[in-house]
């Protein structure tokens, strides 16, 4: 392991995100902005594999991970539901960043206590908490030590006792979700039995999965094991079983281990999971602890740090603050917490395979984490891609969110047609292994369903944004027919992807509608497959820019950002504003890439500068908003390289980067990020007076790169970009745009496509 690669991983700060946002007072373009959605990260400091199935944490039932000391927030800094960091004890499969998703895991709570078993449920102050990626630790106020690691199907709990004459390891069976209202999950039904020797198994029903473990445990040999049900020992039974509980009947039970200790003693508690009973529970375990148990928790643990330095050693930056450079490692690592891969574990059907599920926030994840996780493991992406067209084979549909629940898709009003971008991507990169005539069926049907049908009868959807959603769908969905040689399907497809002008008004902006979190200005800035047209509705480049400047706030003053609810007139005067929500809104996280489109770089920098400067920072409070599991960390990874995926379209946009340079292994292949005359600077406060860079020039393999824009296939192909950075604009990309639908010469038909209003 490098001493560089051991630095990154050093840089990471698990505990960025878990409070309310606490960043240094904006200055300039940052402090016109006005973001009103929750002001918190909603991370927690778990221990997390890479993209694995497990995660482990303290609980204490708080939104909307079950860590941490606030309550449930969707719009300004959320309201403390306790006064300390507190722990009931330490849960598995928290969510990462999500925001109001109602379904909240927490399964399978392991306690350890010293007190009897009526005071399970009690929290414990929380004491000398630390983490890092892959582990995390704490002592209760009981005196107990506990240490938590993961590997990709399983956990491994170490607890260190103080004398106690009884002490004990309780598991709760039938605990799930938060301690808030309408957050808890009962199982529906459950059994778990005692094996003697340490061991145990059991299952549970939460959401309609049923959800299996295997424990093995490392326990003094004076210690005991037993059931318990309603706080109560089951003295000789080593079973329990229900068949149908229902909330009003539910009652705690659980497994525990018990016994007297000296100052000093370890406990250690390993689990298996999977959603397939529990013989391939076990089997994970073994798996993942080849040749016996022994040892389990340093060996795990060593395995997990080793698959989290595998991933931070193909993104190395040079230079850099400290601070700057740990928002960026805790960001990479925030980026790949999720997706949960759970290779075989599909409890709906039987077949081995890709299982994919903690897709929670498509609506941000296609825009930034799925092309950093596709760029980082392709043959992940691959799988990924392989297990969205399985559930739609499965379950009829292509999810727009899929979580550990029983029914796939319950973010319908957030967006359509989220899949087909990533689709389109992969294909265009040539990821390998899926039936791609077979993936374009279900693309095709799918875009028919839910909004769908409004749009292909008529042409327009409402909530006018599901109009652009669709018709980005039907232009995705095109790339592969044509790819596949289906050129009457490709051009009907496309021909019904130009619908997307339907939306907009005559103003330049979208048409009044309904939004989802946000309003019509928040919304009207997508990097649609014909930014040329959309330029044009417009009026035109000048028209365009003036637009947004408005948006982004150039020539306003600072306004007051929202507190703790409820709130005063502040709310309705930032709605007002129409401004752009920093990244705290996922409508806005693509907008400041606009300016691109019209010959005006210059203005993305800015606006980058901005953001990256004053929307994040270290400490618990260091993120603006919900991370979305990945999706805003992802941007800042993205945004701190110059650069910009443009979902769906096979386009890397390129700007000013933040670092002197990088060095990346995308897509199988070694990236080079090298910039001349980068200017450090920091954040925060640390970036009072410092101005933007802009790019003066650019190369690409020693060849002059006079557009804004690199192809996925030449970022993932690997290669050299060389920047020249300065102090002023210039005049760098302001001739050749990128590509868009309108301009874009089809080979298939010798010529470009030309724009028109759509009629169905």
């Amino acid at each position: 392991m490098s001493s560089n690669l051991s630095r990154i991983l050093d840089s990471v700060d698990p505990f960025i995100g878990t409070e309310p946002a606490d960043l240094p007072a904006a200055q300039g373009l940052a402090a016109s902005w006005w973001w009103p959605k929750a002001q918190v990260g909603n991370t927690h400091p778990g221990a997390c594999h890479p993209l694995g199935m497990v995660s482990a944490c303290a609980c204490s039932g708080a939104y909307p991970t079950g860590y941490g000391r606030y309550g449930m927030s969707t719009e300004g800094a959320p309201a403390p539901l306790y006064d300390d960091y507190l722990a009931s004890g330490f849960t598995h499969f928290q969510q990462s960043g999500t925001g109001a998703i109602r379904k909240y895991y927490n399964y399978f709570r392991v306690t350890p206590m010293i007190e009897p078993l009526d005071a399970l449920g009690t929290r414990w102050k929380l004491q000398n908490e630390s983490a890092e990626p892959g582990y995390y630790a704490a002592t209760l106020e009981n005196g107990i030590h506990c240490e938590l690691t993961v590997g990709e199907k399983t956990a491994v709990h170490r607890y260190t006792f103080p004398e106690a004459s009884s002490a004990r390891v309780v598991l709760d069976f039938s605990y799930g979700g938060l301690a808030i209202e309408h957050g808890t999950t009962v199982p529906l039904r459950a059994g778990l039995e005692s094996l003697g020797q340490g061991c145990a198994q059991g299952t549970v029903v939460m959401e309609g999965i049923p959800l299996s473990v295997y424990i093995d445990s490392d326990t003094p040999k004076s210690w005991r094991q037993l059931v318990w049900y309603d706080r109560r020992r089951v003295d000789g039974g080593t079973r329990l079983d229900f068949d149908y509980i229902r909330r009003t009947t539910l009652r705690p039970f659980g497994l525990m281990f018990m016994g007297p200790t000296r100052a000093g003693t370890t406990v250690e508690i390993r689990m298996g999971f999977s959603m397939r009973g529990t013989g391939q529970a076990r089997s994970n375990l073994e798996q993942s602890l080849p040749g016996g148990f022994e040892h389990g928790f340093d060996r795990v643990r060593e395995q997990t740090h080793d698959a989290w330095a595998g991933y931070a050693s193909q993104v190395e930056v040079d230079g850099g603050t400290p601070e700057r450079r740990t928002v960026f490692a805790t960001s990479l690592y925030h980026s790949l917490i999720k997706p949960c891969f759970a290779e075989d574990e599909s409890p709906f059907w039987p077949s081995k395979g890709p299982f994919v599920f903690d897709i929670a926030t498509m609506w941000d994840m296609y825009k930034t984490q799925f092309p950093l996780l596709t760029a980082l493991d392709p043959a992940k992406g691959a799988l990924m891609l392989e297990s969205l067209v399985r559930i739609a084979e499965e379950e009829g549909n292509l999810p727009i969110g899929y979580r550990m629940a029983r029914g796939s898709d319950r973010f319908f009003r957030q967006a359509s047609a989220l899949a087909h971008t990533v689709l389109a991507d992969g294909y265009q990169l040539g990821l390998e292994g899926l039936e791609w005539d077979w993936a374009l069926v279900h693309m095709q049907d799918d875009l028919r369903r839910g909004y769908g049908e409004d749009f292909a009868d008529r042409g327009i959807a409402h909530p006018v944004s599901h109009t652009l959603d669709l018709a980005a769908g039907y232009w995705c969905t095109a790339i592969i027919a044509r790819g596949l040689g289906d050129h009457r399907l490709a051009d009907e497809l496309e021909a019904k992807s130009r619908a997307w002008t339907n939306a907009f008004g005559g103003d330049g902006l979208l048409r009044d509608s309904s939004f989802y979190e946000g309003g019509r200005w928040n919304y009207s800035f997508r990097l649609l497959h014909d930014m040329a047209a959309r330029i044009r509705i417009a009026g035109g480049d000048k028209e365009f820019t003036a637009i947004l400047d408005r948006f982004f706030g150039y020539g306003a003053g600072p306004v007051t950002q929202l507190g703790v609810p409820p709130f005063g007139p502040e709310f309705a005067i930032g709605q007002d504003l129409n401004r752009f929500q920093g990244l705290n809104n996922e409508p806005d996280m693509e907008a400041p890439w606009a300016y691109h489109y019209a010959g005006r770089p210059d203005r993305t920098a800015e606006i980058v500068h901005a953001a990256l400067s004053y929307q994040f920072g270290t400490g618990r409070g260091g993120l603006p908003g919900n991370d979305d599991s990945g999706a805003l960390s992802s941007w800042y990874v993205w945004a701190s390289l110059g650069l910009f995926p443009v979902a769906g379209q096979n386009l890397f946009l390129v700007n000013a980067p933040a670092f002197g340079g990088a060095s990346l292994h995308f897509g199988g292949n070694d990236f080079e990020l090298v910039t001349h005359g980068h200017v450090e600077s920091g954040i925060g406060e640390d970036a009072a007076g410092a101005s933007a860079q802009y790019v003066q020039s650019a190369r690409f393999n020693g060849k002059p790169l006079d557009h804004g824009f690199l192809t996925g296939n030449q970022l993932h192909g690997g290669g050299r970009l060389e920047i020249e950075l300065g102090p002023e604009p210039s005049d760098w990309a302001t001739k050749t745009r990128p590509p868009s639908a309108s301009d874009r010469p089809d080979p298939a038909r010798g010529g470009g496509a030309r724009l028109q209003e759509f009629s169905p």
